[in-house]
């Protein structure tokens, strides 16, 4: 019985688990690239953000200093202006440097968190793709420390007593790992818990999983985008403080 009940949920095709979509076998070599959910997620939500860039820079050119602010405008200014006083907060006299970045990457994020409102599996519900986030935060701490300090950013390692060298090392290399499990961890077990549901509720899941979307999609991603862009912020500030005012 056990084992018929396991067999049962394997089979299931659960709607929070990672589908493929189409295959290409490479002619020659013995290997197989699978096009997957995340894959066609991860294009519509960037698709989506170069069309809303560009659509923003072209109404804003078109816009002249005598005319009414529009509708459009008005939201993309508070939007431009959130992120700016996000990043200013935070990272001070560095913050004109890193403001793209950041600004580019919450919205990715938070875009990608909210995506399963949409029909989509969220992109950050792969660990590649946390994994991956987490990667460039990382070689981007360590590429401004060794550029700020020089030799001084790996000197660091040995302080305040040259034995903790191991444990300072650990804690470098724990930065993406941590970012990326939060992130993931997070948006996969909403992921899971509506999948369950829509899986177990069937033609009856109306109003109680719109009331869990709610949190998992909105609330839930919207703190994991901007925990994960301040935790950014902050490793990166610690790696190249600003020049004091003298």
């Amino acid at each position: 019985m056990g084992s018929s009940y396991v067999n049962t949920l394997v089979a299931c095709d659960s709607s929070f688990m990672i589908q493929s979509l189409k295959e290409f076998h490479i002619p020659g070599i013995d290997y197989t690239f699978s096009i997957n959910t995340t894959h066609v997620a991860m294009l519509l939500v960037s698709v989506f953000i170069i069309i809303m860039a560009i659509v923003a820079r072209v109404k804003i050119n078109k816009v002249k200093p005598d005319d009414t602010p529009g509708m459009f405008q008005n939201a993309i200014e508070i939007i431009v202006e959130m992120l700016g006083t996000m990043v200013d907060g935070i990272m001070g006299k560095n913050a004109n440097k890193f403001v793209n970045y950041i600004s580019t990457l919450f919205l990715f994020i938070i875009i990608s968190n909210i995506s399963g409102l949409f029909g989509l599996r969220p992109p950050t519900a792969d660990y590649g793709v946390t994994l991956c986030l987490g990667l460039i935060t990382f070689i981007l701490v360590q590429f401004n420390g060794i550029k700020k300090n020089k030799g001084g950013h790996f000197a660091a390692l040995f302080q305040p007593i040259w034995f903790l060298f191991p444990i300072n090392l650990i804690g470098e290399f724990a930065v993406p790992l941590s970012l990326s499990l939060r992130l993931f961890g997070n948006v996969m077990s909403g992921t899971v818990l509506m999948g369950l549901i829509y899986d177990l509720l069937g033609p009856y899941t109306v109003a109680y999983p719109a009331l869990l979307h709610a949190y998992f999609d909105l609330f839930s991603g919207c703190i994991q985008a901007y925990v994960f862009s301040m935790l950014t912020m902050v490793y990166v500030s610690n790696a190249c403080p600003p020049p004091e005012e003298g």
